[in-house]
């Protein structure tokens, strides 16, 4: 065993003097290295934000379009679904495809593969995009998981995949013109879409406050979707069998102003928008502006009762079957040639009658009563797209006498129907809405424009004509409705074409208490030899239309079928002893 060495005091001391030296900095050597190192996170800090402010002051393309791509992958948008909660356009999850070219290295084989897993892409425009300097491009947009597993496969550098959503339409073509559709970001183009963004969809979006579809809440429209689908159908028939161009019609709950049902063909499917594009697929309901014929005779009786100069049992001369005014002659179509009462120039659908009547008002009342009713001005609904009327530059007399018979006005037929319903449903004009509401919330906007006793007559006469003249067609048994037909010849090339006609119908039921207003129109419609002869005028065709769509569609929306007649349905025309009051019942 051998014993340790003791060490000296000394080398101890020596020992801890080295020690401390190893850890000590001289105060001298210390600044210079907190300088340099300062230093150094000061040139890091400038390059940063030199480089910050040249993003600010020069963004560049690659960072626009990587905000683009970040703003698409994110828009949610709500569900739409119709007044029983039946889906009519919802999100689903999908990816698109993007590429960063300047980490793509062989532009042609990754052109030649991905167009072969994507043929819908083009590949000179592919090649053309790779072959940029930026650093990011769409390839495709919202793919399908199959696709996706099949670009993954590929495993070329610099393509990859980003969260999408795709806005789909289940339904298809049924109510297009009122859904409209979005874009590829997800962005409202047209109808319910573009409104749901000028709600405030669109703003919370960009400030990424919607983390999933289930954060919004559905919009519930007014439509139908089984009233929808009949409505098509049933003008679809009427273009076919009458040869027509095209054909629109809808359905107003005139007690709320909600439109149940609306359609315009031809027409586009929404999952394919571009198809919205061709001209012919406009909305002639809300977008088209027409002069309606004798169906604007409604708007004048209305006025010419409502003005308190005449009443039901007023008469007018029609002797001659013609009214010359300067170098105008107006013509009956089917001249009675005799003085007739007030209910007799709607059956009869008199022109000089209606003329008559619009006369005594005068040019100022006429122009008055039309505005009320909300007639020359536009009509602004939910829906962004909307016609303004075609009103007269210079409003003289004869202005005012073809007017009274549905000439020389050009109105949407959406404004036409909402002036209709307030004549029908006591005399409370109600701007239409797309929005599923209540008739307590509809009456605290609407705006009383005839007095009770205007509407009752009205409806008396409307009954009327259901039972004695041109709206026989749509008169359904059971459902005791009243209506009018409208025959208007086109302009074409500045000139009235008695071979080219636009005709209208509107029927209300029932009468007694109106629910419902049904309207059809036809754009050249073809006489049908078998059932009316040479006759191409509205009774003949969108009468029979609105008939059919009547029947089909008043058990679907709940409306009774009344085996016995009314009790006293117009109470004050029997008063008044009005022309035939005591034949309008419900048979």
């Amino acid at each position: 065993m051998v014993d340790a060495v003791p060490q000296s005091p000394k080398v101890a001391n020596r020992f801890a003097v080295a020690i401390r030296a190893m850890f000590h900095l001289a105060i001298e050597r210390s600044y210079a290295r907190v300088g340099l190192v300062g230093l150094g996170f000061a040139v890091v800090f400038a390059t940063i934000g030199v480089r910050l402010m040249s993003m600010a002051a020069f963004p560049d393309a690659d960072n626009g379009e990587h905000r683009v791509a970040a703003a698409a992958t994110t828009a949610i948008r709500p569900d739409i679904v119709d007044r029983n909660g039946e889906i009519l356009a919802t999100d689903i999850r999908t990816v698109s495809v993007f590429a960063e070219p300047r980490n793509i290295y062989d532009k042609d084989e990754a052109v030649e593969l991905l167009t072969a897993v994507l043929p819908q892409l083009n590949a000179t425009e592919l090649r053309a995009k790779l072959s940029t300097k930026k650093g990011f491009v769409w390839v495709k947009r919202e793919i399908t998981p199959k696709q996706q597993a099949e670009v993954h496969r590929l495993g070329i550098p610099g393509i990859g995949f980003l969260p999408d959503h795709k806005r789909v339409y289940p339904n298809g073509v049924a109510a297009a013109h009122v859904l409209g559709f979005s874009n590829l970001d997800n962005i409202g183009i047209a109808g319910i879409e573009k409104y749901i963004d000028t709600q405030g969809n669109k703003a919370l979006n960009d400030f990424g406050l919607v983390a999933k579809q289930t954060d919004l809440k559905p919009v519930q429209l007014s439509l139908d979707l089984r009233a929808q689908f009949a409505l098509r159908e049933e003008l679809a028939w009427g273009i076919d069998h009458f040869k027509a161009k095209a054909a629109a019609g809808m359905i107003l709950d005139v007690t709320t102003g909600e439109v149940i049902a609306l359609a315009s063909l031809p027409d586009f499917d929404p999952n394919d928008p571009a198809e919205a594009l061709t001209p012919d697929r406009i909305n002639r309901m809300n977008v088209g502006v027409y002069e309606m014929g004798s169906t604007f005779k409604a708007m004048t009786l209305a006025m010419a009762l409502d003005s308190g100069k005449y009443n039901v049992n007023s008469t007018f001369d029609t002797r001659g079957g013609v009214l010359n005014w300067g170098r105008q002659k107006i013509h009956d179509y089917h001249p009675e040639n005799r003085i007739i009462t007030m209910p007799e120039v709607f059956v009869h659908s008199s022109n000089i009658g209606s003329a008559r009547m619009a006369l005594g008002i005068g040019v100022t009342g006429h122009k008055a009563f039309l505005k009320k009713m909300g007639l020359t001005d536009r009509m602004r609904t939910e829906l962004p797209e909307s016609a303004e009327p075609i009103v007269p530059s210079r409003w003289t007399e004869i202005n005012t006498i073809t007017i009274a018979f549905g000439h020389g006005l050009a109105v949407a037929p959406l404004q036409a129907a909402a002036a209709v319903g307030a004549i029908t449903n006591g005399g409370n004009l109600i701007v239409p809405t797309f929005l599923k509401t209540t008739e307590a919330d509809a009456l605290k906007k609407a705006t009383r424009v005839l007095k009770p006793e205007t509407s009752e007559a009205m409806r008396f006469i409307m009954r009327l004509n259901a039972t004695e003249g041109s709206a026989k067609k749509a008169a359904i048994p059971l459902y005791y409705v009243g209506g009018k037909t409208g025959t208007a010849e086109k302009v074409i090339h500045g000139r009235y074409s008695k071979n080219r006609l636009f005709t209208t119908f509107m029927a209300a039921a029932p009468m007694d208490k109106p629910k419902y207003l049904f309207v059809t129109i036809m754009d050249e419609p073809q006489a049908v030899a078998a059932e009316s002869g040479h006759y191409a005028t509205a009774a003949w065709n969108s009468g029979v239309v609105t008939g059919r769509v009547i029947q089909r569609v008043a058990p679907i929306l709940g409306l009774p079928p009344q085996f016995d007649p009314p009790v006293k349905p117009f109470p004050l025309m029997v008063k008044l002893g009005a022309y035939h009051a005591d034949k309008v019942d419900g048979r």
